[in-house]
């Protein structure tokens, strides 16, 4: 969705009661979770992944159970790390001036189910929201998907009537948790929200942010390969895990981060 109102939000012309919960020496710590949070939405904007407000990132200390998160509906060419706002697990906000993005509440369902997860995207990119729109997997044809996701991008189902009305953007965090039912998250790092677009993750707001723009690509690809020949194959699943593992996990070889 478009980053507007949030509900409940309280207006934020000046510091919002809260700060004070912040313990002594704590809002150092996190200024460079709000500098790191910041790059990674001025990154999905370098990358053309969103317009105007839409899309947001936020990252997580898990040291000191706070996120911080784009505020809602504010320009991406004004923003600056203090606008990044902080709040608790529970969506209270401990440090901001400003509403947090709409999306929070489905950001914070993965932080609370996920504890690997340090970092989550939102964006209405192009291709990986014309998949969610057709409400379509994005099927893994080749191996510069397999290099960053274990299998087909997977979708969840539509949201009923009643999840929509009521606590909407928890129900769609709780619709991606469903999805990944037996799937580690750091495995399939994406997920397509069916007639909406696609939320990632990663370890960080930076990787989550990296992982939104290779998503991106990812569905580019697989688009073109699907027009060019609409009975196109996945790819073995021999050849998905060997280029999955050689770059994620116990056994990977790849780069120079490895051992060798």
């Amino acid at each position: 969705m478009t980053d507007g109102g949030v509900r409940g939000g309280r207006p934020g012309n000046t510091r919002i009661a809260g700060s004070a919960k912040l313990a002594q020496g704590t809002d150092m710590m996190l200024e460079d979770l709000r500098g790191e949070v910041l790059e990674a939405n001025l990154e999905l904007v370098r990358r053309k992944l969103v317009i105007y407000t839409f899309g947001n990132a936020s990252g997580i200390s898990r040291e000191h159970g706070l996120v911080a998160i784009k505020p809602s509906g504010v320009p991406f060419d004004e923003l600056k790390p203090e606008d990044m706002v902080l709040t608790d697990l529970n969506g209270q906000v401990v440090d901001g001036r400003l509403r947090p993005s709409s999306d929070l509440a489905t950001h914070l369902v993965l932080y609370r189910t996920f504890e690997d997860i340090g970092g989550v995207v939102h964006t209405h990119s192009s291709y990986a929201t014309a998949w969610a729109q057709a409400e379509q997997e994005i099927p893994c044809f080749g191996t510069t998907h397999a290099d960053y996701f274990s299998g087909a991008v997977p979708v969840t189902r539509a949201l009923r009537p009643e999840e929509i009305e009521k606590d909407y953007e928890e129900n769609t965090g709780l619709a991606i948790v469903r999805r990944l039912r037996d799937i580690h998250p750091l495995d399939m790092p994406a997920v397509l929200v069916a007639g909406h677009g696609p939320f990632c993750w990663g370890p960080s707001a930076t990787k989550a942010a990296q992982t939104a723009v290779i998503l991106e690509e990812v569905a580019k690809i697989a688009y073109r390969t699907a027009m060019l020949e609409p009975m196109a194959w996945p790819i073995s699943g021999a050849l998905l895990k060997k280029h999955f593992r050689r770059k994620h996990g116990p056994a990977a070889y790849y780069g120079q981060d490895q051992k060798s």
